[in-house]
């Protein structure tokens, strides 16, 4: 028979599994309530605006009195921002997170890595400030023609904000891979740059490509940094000295109030928030995915 002692035991263990089912059942509960919202808010919006229109016409403007309903010109102001924050971060946050996770001494590695690590918590409305006051009056210096909001400020300063984050990504990527695979081609006589280079980079490509993934997703749906550097000018170009709006960068400016419930306008962001949910959860199981794999390949 068991004392009052023992069952006092095993009280914290049943009350901890108890608690535990009940957070389950409540996430499960938000989640299916999230899911039914935006699938009633998607019908809603597609029940008065043709599927093919959204994805063909080529000039969004909803809140105007001649209303067009084509995501086209936000998702090209979203990947301009992201392609160009990619081209200009990626490459040196590679090189960086080469060096401290892998060239750097362990001492100056710790360090860099805290620097990182305090780096990645700045505020995007900081950077946003930076690209307004201090980023525009030059590129509109060296590039007259460039207005004001401009697609270039806004994309210096996103590169600059995930400059921190695919750096630490990636080195912490590099300092995962296991000694043995150091140990057999320093073996060899191989110089430390070399090592670096041609066996622990490739060594860890996975962990490496889910940081450039995760970095990129980032980059693509940044709000705060677009909303103030690029302004609220909806259009399909490339030219990154021309004011241009993103799709986060919309459901902000919708968000911020002055369009009614209940109408059209409103109900834009609906699908908005969801074409860019579905690239970030695509790119986010994506990245777990590779990061899986890469460290069930070590095990």
């Amino acid at each position: 028979m068991v004392g009052p002692a023992g069952r006092g035991k095993r009280n914290p263990a049943r009350w901890t599994g108890v608690l535990g089912n009940l957070c389950a059942a409540t996430w499960l509960l938000v989640l299916g309530g999230v899911i039914v919202f935006l699938g009633v808010g998607v019908w809603r919006f597609f029940s008065q605006v043709p599927l093919w229109e959204f994805f063909s016409e080529t000039r969004w403007t909803p809140l105007f009195e001649e209303k067009r309903f084509g995501v086209l010109p936000l998702l090209a102001g979203s990947v301009l921002v992201m392609a160009g924050a990619g081209l200009l971060a990626l490459p040196v946050g590679l090189l960086a997170g080469l060096f401290w996770g892998e060239l750097a001494p362990d001492r100056l590695a710790r360090k860099l890595r805290i620097v990182l690590l305090l780096a990645t918590q700045i505020p995007a409305v900081a950077y946003g400030y930076f690209a307004l006051t201090f980023l525009t009056p030059i590129l509109r210096s060296l590039f007259p023609a460039a207005g004001i909001y401009n697609g270039a400020s806004a994309t210096l300063a996103v590169a600059a904000m995930i400059l921190p984050s695919v750096s630490l990504w990636c080195g912490e990527a590099f300092r995962g891979v296991p000694q043995e695979v150091r140990r057999a081609a320093q073996a060899l006589g191989a110089p430390r740059a070399t090592l670096a280079l041609r066996v622990v980079l490739p060594a860890a490509r996975k962990g490496v490509a889910a940081a450039f993934l995760l970095a990129l997703s980032r980059a693509f749906g940044e709000s705060m940094v677009v909303a103030m550097a690029a302004g609220v000018a909806p259009r399909l170009t490339l030219n990154p000295l021309e004011p241009i709006q993103t799709l986060s960068a919309y459901l902000v400016q919708v968000g911020q109030g002055g369009v009614a419930a209940g109408t059209v306008a409103y109900d834009t962001l609906v699908p908005v928030a969801v074409l860019l949910a579905l690239v970030g959860g695509a790119a986010g199981f994506a990245a777990g995915r590779w990061r899986g794999e890469e460290m069930g390949g070590r095990r």
